[in-house]
């Protein structure tokens, strides 16, 4: 079986693992278009995603990390089939559900649901994720990482993939290594977002901190330089991974390029 990651922009993603097809944080507004980012703030796209979401492949599912403007837009919510599964947060799930989406799937930290297709099987697990340090964490909304395992077959060794989600590294995220008998591929949420000051999203020291944590096989850098609140540039990251990180191979996918994945 084949495997590939198609970049849209910002944290959406197109996966294939084997006869699976995910998406990932649905966001297709496009450049100049404003959208809420939470607590009354609002941020300008600027950049287009590099396709629209009737170019989409045929989907087995949808990995939403939380309920924020720039991860399921109203583009998303207008345009998406009702019946999509959606696999996210309890408090995103009980969201959606009052807008139509009749398969949204609630899933706590570490929760796992299955999907199969013949012999082979993909694995959703929910990750613990904070949006943020501090008292302010209990402000936002609930965030999860998402850990994704595809297996040809039973008996056979998975293929892994992190998604991070908007995530700050805190200590719960350790466990994850625990659990998790090595990564293939990390999904990292990077961007720096500030508002008022405060991080909100890793920045490229977190980031780099993250991935030496988690020593993934490949980490595909994404979410960053797509709203005015980002405040870490893409380079913050490739910089730190190239002072800190050595032996890491980190791969910066262009918008709208597709990557082969070696399951």
């Amino acid at each position: 079986m084949t495997g590939s990651l198609h970049f849209v922009g910002n944290a959406t993603t197109v996966l294939r693992l084997g006869p699976f097809t995910v998406l990932t944080d649905p966001n297709f507004l496009h450049k100049g278009q404003w959208t809420h980012i939470g607590q009354g703030i609002v941020s300008r796209r600027l950049r287009d995603p590099a396709i629209e979401i009737a170019d989409l492949p045929d989907l087995d599912g949808v990995v939403l990390s939380h309920l924020h403007g720039d991860h399921f837009d109203r583009v998303a919510s207008r345009e998406l089939a009702r019946d999509l599964p959606v696999f996210t947060t309890p408090h995103a799930a009980k969201r959606l559900s009052r807008r139509g989406f009749r398969e949204a799937a609630p899933l706590r930290t570490w929760e796992t649901v299955a999907l199969s297709r013949g012999a082979a099987k993909l694995t959703i697990t929910s990750l613990p994720g904070w949006h943020a340090l501090g008292p302010l964490r209990h402000l936002l909304p609930p965030v999860m990482g998402t850990m994704l395992e595809y297996r040809e077959a039973a008996g056979v060794l998975p293929f892994r993939v992190y998604l991070s989600g908007d995530t700050l590294v805190h200590p719960e995220l350790r466990e994850i290594r625990d659990r998790f008998d090595g990564i293939d591929l990390a999904v990292v949420h990077l961007g720096g977002t500030k508002v008022l000051g405060v991080l909100l999203t890793m920045d490229g020291e977190q980031g780099a901190d993250l991935v030496e944590l988690l020593d993934p096989g490949t980490t595909v850098p994404v979410h960053y330089e797509e709203y005015g609140v980002m405040k870490s540039p893409l380079s913050d990251f490739t910089s730190a991974a190239a002072r800190r990180l050595a032996g890491s191979h980190v791969r910066v996918v262009a918008r709208g390029e597709t990557v082969a994945l070696p399951l």
